[in-house]
């Protein structure tokens, strides 16, 4: 195998093009990743972390690419980050709260994907639609716009009472997902949370809490040769190199005859690709 590029490991930048067209992306080096399906593939971990906000070295990455002390100082890797509902800014005690006011005082939308079933989840309004597919949804429909992250989890509260807020990734790898009619099931969650609704509306206003009975569902089609039978999950933690034929990409994993990688997991460590 020819060595392609080498560095760190971010996220895999993905757009619709129809089809879904993800990059591997080491350090400056962005690879064309759907062009070696069906192809022999590589990713070796080089054995070294760096902090992806301060660049120490570091044995452990935390919160997806974060050394230790960032991760326990940094307002992206708070507590509230990954549940909205609990944002103490009002309470003085943000970690930074310039970064909350850039951040998190702007809109997001809460929406529905169906990525192993129908799923509630929140985003801002520029990771649309970066988030339904780092999930790996083929379906997803805005309900809402709301005024800040913290309305998003207050209303994701209401809806996760009726529909998952999690997504069954064995199954979403197994491409073993049926199409549904997510307007319906916006319509059903409506009148389901009608009354809770109503009251986060007379909390903040109308304007804060916008519905979307408009908004149209998106498809989303993803790369993939053959979905697998069964599901492998593979490490760096584990087996430094990771090889096989890849046979797909969707959400974050690479599909190989091999298993599969989440390859977010793994962001900030040192990745050698070779094909």
């Amino acid at each position: 195998m020819e060595v392609i590029a080498q560095g760190a490991l971010v996220k895999m930048p993905a757009k619709i093009a129809p089809q879904i067209c993800y990059q591997l992306k080491l350090g400056d080096h962005l690879i064309d990743l759907n062009s070696y399906l069906g192809q022999p593939v590589k990713l070796s971990f080089l054995g070294q972390i760096n902090c992806t906000h301060c660049g120490r070295k570091t044995s452990k990455s935390f919160a997806q690419g974060y050394c230790y002390p960032c991760f326990k100082k940094l307002p992206q890797c708070d507590l509230c980050i990954m549940s909205p509902e609990k944002c103490h800014y009002e309470q003085g005690t943000c970690r930074d709260p310039s970064w909350g006011e850039q951040f998190c005082f702007q809109s997001h939308y809460v929406y529905l994907a169906n990525s192993s079933g129908v799923k509630v989840g929140i985003t801002r309004g520029t990771q649309i639609p970066t988030r339904w597919i780092d999930q790996g949804a083929i379906q997803a429909l805005p309900v809402l716009r709301v005024d800040t992250r913290f309305q998003s989890g207050l209303v994701e509260q209401i809806f996760a009472a009726h529909v998952t807020d999690k997504t069954n990734w064995r199954a979403m790898l197994k491409g073993q997902v049926d199409r549904l009619d997510l307007q319906a099931e916006r319509d059903r969650l409506m009148t389901l949370c009608q009354e809770e609704l109503t009251l986060l509306e007379n909390r903040f206003g109308l304007q804060a809490i916008q519905r979307l009975p408009e908004a149209e569902v998106v498809e989303l089609d993803y790369p993939v040769l053959n979905f697998p039978a069964k599901v492998t999950s593979l490490s760096f933690d584990k087996t430094p190199v990771v090889e096989g034929v890849l046979q797909g990409i969707k959400g974050q994993y690479l599909i190989l005859d091999t298993g599969v990688i989440n390859l977010r997991k793994f962001t900030a460590y040192q990745v050698e690709f070779s094909a």
